[in-house]
């Protein structure tokens, strides 16, 4: 049995939910801040049979796109605010960030 995690933008989340029903996978969603934007995301958990891994991991990149958006920097600290003058930069945003891991006993009750 493998555990499959998918760090998904909350965004695509609710796509990536749909397409896993519709296969036949169950999964939890745990809400969860990124770091670098600090902005929510999505913990989606899906427990499975090692055979059907590479499903789960397709179903996802089919649903997580990848995009652009822009953010504008914050001053450093300890830097003079008068001669700081914030340009909005062009970050990518999306797609996910998936683990695979295994699972020594599971249990449903």
């Amino acid at each position: 049995m493998k555990l499959v995690i998918a760090v998904v933008q909350d965004q695509d989340v609710h796509r990536l939910i749909e397409r896993l029903l519709d296969g036949g996978f169950s999964a939890t969603k745990l809400a969860s801040t990124g770091g670098f934007l600090k902005e929510g995301n999505t913990t989606v958990l899906v427990g499975i049979e090692e055979e059907k891994v590479d499903q789960v991991v397709q179903l996802v990149r089919d649903s997580c796109q990848s995009r652009k958006q822009l953010v504008t920097p914050m001053a450093a600290v300890g830097t003079s605010l008068n001669s700081f003058i914030p340009r909005p930069i062009e970050v990518p945003v999306g797609g996910a960030t998936i683990f695979v891991l295994d699972v020594d006993r599971f249990e449903k009750v």
